[in-house]
């Protein structure tokens, strides 16, 4: 993939979970045409209305079926528990291959789930990347960030999004997307470092439960933060 088409229609993989919504209602209040994916055509609709009702009409968000909504837009955002990330993939790569894939997937253990266990491709990310194809491109966001904070007004999120990605092009589109979301971003390099975002999600897990918080998070120090806004760019 040479160039990125604009995103300005994104479909959300297993969207009618709470951070597929929280993320979905975000980008339709930026003023992005939002699809919601799900296996149930029924819950996929409910889940726009929910939103389209929450933004009271001023957005454009639509339900469809995984396949529908995937072949539909310019972006896919995949939200879904690792147990079924590779047979979602594997249904969907002919209708992923030629757009980008923010994959927001943690390979959790719901058993175990403050305990990090990557999958043998390395990362989830990773594993969407051997899927797909090379030449596809793929970004991985949004792993650390409490979906209870996306659903808020007026609320102060303190925790960052780390994006690695396939390629420079692949983390500059997802960075776009971070910052429509209102919040801050940054480029953490290739895909391959996805492991360390992805388990990291695993260690604030294991600090919520300890601490009795619900959205532990991680904020990048001893950088200017104007200089994320650069990063797209």
């Amino acid at each position: 993939m040479q160039n990125i088409p604009d995103l300005s229609i994104i479909a959300i993989i297993g969207g009618t979970g709470k951070e597929g919504k929280g993320l979905a209602y975000r980008w339709a209040k930026a003023g992005y045409r939002v699809i919601i994916g799900s296996r149930s055509i029924e819950k996929a609709l409910a889940a726009a209305q929910e939103l389209n009702d929450k933004l009271n009409g001023t957005a454009m968000i639509q339900g469809m079926d995984n396949l529908q909504a995937a072949v539909a837009a310019n972006l896919a955002v995949l939200t879904v528990p690792f147990a079924v990330h590779r047979e979602m993939l594997e249904s969907l790569k002919d209708a992923l291959r030629e757009k980008l894939l923010i994959d927001v997937t943690v390979p959790l253990n719901p058993q175990k789930a403050s305990r990090v266990q990557m999958p043998p491709a390395g990362s989830a990310a990773q594993e969407a990347y051997e899927i797909l194809g090379d030449g596809s491109e793929i970004a991985a966001a949004f792993q650390n960030i409490s979906y209870e904070y996306l659903m808020q007004e007026n609320i102060k999120i303190s925790c960052d999004v780390l994006v690695t990605g396939t390629s420079k092009t692949a983390r500059s589109e997802a960075l776009k997307l971070v910052h429509a979301a209102g919040l801050i971003g940054w480029d953490a390099g290739p895909i391959e470092n996805s492991v360390v975002i992805e388990g990291m999600t695993s260690i604030l897990i294991g600090i919520n439960k300890k601490y009795g918080s619900t959205h532990a998070g991680i904020q990048i120090t001893g950088v200017e933060r104007e200089a994320s806004t650069l990063s797209d760019s």
